[in-house]
């Protein structure tokens, strides 16, 4: 199929990438001139494992272009998918300027029937908006779909290519068959394509990621109590998670979510509920407890230390998760923040965000190169993001870099006897 895809973010990227991959011919269009260059450079904006290489080959198979050029991509497409951002406004409510003018640009394009697919997460009743921006600005026949995507980054890839199921918002038959026979290839396993109305279709992105995101603050939450009990969070965890009703996913506490998705999309949710007068409740705590945790390691830490000023805290992990260069509303942020609002200087690293951190901190914190260097001279580790390789450092090296041997791990990546045995003070979350 033929096919273009508006916006090279990280879903736009991801999915003009992964629909080329089963032999449709894709265009990526982007107003930023300075992308499409770096992008036909084979250099990619962000960090996702496997999307370079998988970029760079369908290039090279002229199965994917990319172009500032929209009409030319509009008139050469069956189906186009608005893959624009969704900034969160002061209010907290999703900011859809982006996909409304496209939505316009689209259907000034326009030379015939054409499919337009939301796929950027948008509140409820956006396709109804764009149906009528367009219906205002052509003649031509259309249809609008709304097909959320379910991308978890570090794994997006995979996730398009392999999905748990396929959402499809469409109430033109026409349409439906167009992308049942898209998505067919992704599906072959038997993940279902969920056919429904738009606005179910739009509820359901930011249904799953509240839950998801509640799961985390509610598990937060029980690592607290666990220790004003003694209980150890992680013999509790394992337990719940073998009831088949819960499952064992998104009950590892921390310190906090973060990301491009859950946050925004916590709060979009809890806008347009309030927008119908609509109170809800569990979402406003869930994202309190999360404000909360986000502090709790540098809490801890003073609770240690006493005080914070003229001390040097290394820091392991910037990235919001593992296997992403990611900052965006990282907890890494609100701890390196606070830390320096205490007086206390930051050594940091990690493995993809540096660059992203050096920009933001500017000379306030120090980057490191490696691993190791962060931490010497170091009154103590704070782990915050737990990617493979501090999973098994060396922690006899770790010892004689340090000033003094203290490890404030804020996601439980190491054992207690580990610690215990390689002669470190240590702190967890919940145990």
């Amino acid at each position: 199929m033929k096919l273009a895809v508006i916006g090279t973010g990280y879903v736009g990227l991801v999915a003009g990438a992964c629909l080329a991959e089963n032999g449709n011919e894709v265009i990526c269009v982007d107003k930023d001139e300075s992308k499409i260059r770096t992008l036909r450079r084979g250099k990619m904006p962000i960090y996702e494992p496997g999307l370079e290489e998988m970029v760079r080959r369908n290039r090279a198979e002229k199965r994917l272009v990319f172009t500032t050029a929209l009409p030319m991509a509009v008139r050469q497409a069956s189906i186009i998918f608005i893959a624009v951002g969704t900034p969160q406004g002061e209010d907290g409510s999703a900011d859809l300027q982006h996909v409304l003018e496209v939505a316009r640009q689209v259907a000034r394009a326009m030379n015939g029937y054409k499919v337009i697919v939301d796929k950027s997460t948008v509140p409820v009743g956006t396709a109804q908006r764009v149906r009528e921006i367009i219906r205002r600005e052509t003649t031509h026949p259309f249809s609008v779909v709304s097909n959320p995507e379910f991308l978890k980054q570090g794994a997006a890839v995979d996730d398009f290519m392999k999905p748990d199921r396929v959402v499809v918002g469409a109430e033109d038959p026409r349409a439906t068959e167009m992308m049942m026979e898209l998505y067919a290839p992704f599906t072959r396993t038997g993940a279902p394509i969920m056919v429904m109305d738009c606005a179910s279709a739009e509820m359901c992105k930011y249904a799953a990621n509240a839950l998801l995101a509640c799961r985390i603050s509610f598990m937060n939450e029980v690592a607290t109590v666990c220790e004003l009990f003694g209980a150890d969070v992680d013999h509790v965890r394992r337990a719940i998670g073998s009831d088949r009703r819960i499952g064992s996913s998104f009950l590892f506490p921390g310190v906090g979510y973060g990301g491009s998705c859950f946050p925004k999309d916590v709060q979009a949710l809890l806008k347009f509920s309030q927008e119908k007068g609509y109170d809800f409740k569990i979402l406003c705590a869930t994202e309190q407890v999360n404000a909360a945790q986000k502090r709790r390691l540098v809490s801890k830490m003073e609770a240690h230390f006493g005080s914070l000023k003229g001390k040097t805290i290394a820091v392991w992990g910037l990235s919001f998760k593992p296997k992403t260069d990611d900052m965006r509303e990282a907890p890494a942020i609100t701890i390196i923040e606070t830390l320096l609002g205490a007086g206390a200087k930051v050594q940091a690293y990690d493995p993809q965000a540096g660059g992203i951190a050096k920009a933001m901190f500017g000379p306030r914190i120090t980057i490191a190169e490696k691993s190791y260097d962060a931490l010497a001279g170091a009154d103590a580790l704070a782990l915050v993001t737990e990617w493979s390789e501090f999973r098994e450092p060396d922690f006899a090296k770790m010892r004689k870099l340090m000033r003094t041997p203290v490890i404030f791990d804020g996601r439980n990546v190491y054992s207690k006897e580990t610690m215990r045995t390689h002669g470190f003070t240590y702190f967890s979350i919940g145990r």
